[in-house]
């Protein structure tokens, strides 16, 4: 299919769900993605990539092992089986079936200075069934750091004649590194979407949703004043 994987482990997680819906090893199935004579497939964005792929994925995989049972052995040129999920997912129940979160921060302030320091983000989700455990932990713990970055360093300026970015460059625009990332840790309950055969409901970006909210809080419970702004700054902070 025209499935793109971007970095975040979705030819692993189709290869699984394939290797279920096949009873085999995964170590069996060879996955093709990015290729547009294999049909179309939507973005890799939103959440959508895997719990959208993985579907066709596992409906082909089932028309696969209809064909087979009906042959008397596997022939030369092979077996193929194709699936279209369009009807399929027009059909589905106008139901929500969203990922979400809740997640917590520990936040010191320094009085002079007015920097904030996160000593510890933890983030609990609900995203649908987990098909590959180590690549969620290390997306959900990614989003994560990006949006502690969104809460106190990222910060866009624009010439007000111009409307150009003046600091759109690493040396004028902050994002955090390795010492700004505190102790982060990611779990997940089980909340498999009974309406899609994957259970899949989507990683994508709920990592980094909750963040930048749950430091400001931590920020105001410190400190007894609340921000409205991001990035957190020190000059901001020092204004309260």
């Amino acid at each position: 299919m025209t499935a793109a994987d971007i970095g975040t482990g979705a030819r692993t997680a189709l290869g699984q769900l394939a290797a279920d819906a096949l009873d085999t090893d995964a170590g069996h199935v060879r996955v093709l993605i990015g290729d547009s004579s294999y049909g179309f497939a939507i973005l890799a964005g939103h959440s959508f990539g895997t719990a959208s792929w993985g579907w066709a994925v596992i409906e082909a995989a089932k028309a696969l092992r209809a064909r087979l049972a009906g042959e008397p052995g596997i022939p030369p040129e092979g077996v193929t089986a194709q699936a279209d999920t369009t009807e399929a997912v027009r059909a589905m129940a106008a139901q929500e079936r969203h990922a979400y979160g809740a997640q917590f921060a520990e936040v010191a302030v320094d009085v002079l200075t007015g920097e904030a320091r996160v000593r510890r983000l933890i983030g609990v989700f609900a995203v649908g069934r987990v098909v590959n455990p180590l690549t969620t932990r290390s997306q959900l713990i990614g989003g994560m750091t990006m949006g502690l970055s969104m809460a106190l360093h990222e910060e866009g300026i624009r010439d007000r004649s111009t409307g150009a970015h003046v600091n759109a460059n690493l040396a004028g625009y902050h994002f955090a590194a390795h010492a700004d990332v505190p102790r982060i840790e990611a779990s997940w309950i089980d909340d498999p979407d009974l309406l899609n055969p994957t259970g899949v409901k989507g990683v994508g970006e709920i990592g980094i949703v909750g963040v930048a909210a749950a430091i400001a809080n931590a920020v105001w419970h410190a400190t007894g004043t609340r921000q409205r702004e991001l990035p957190l700054r020190p000059d901001r902070l020092l204004e309260f």
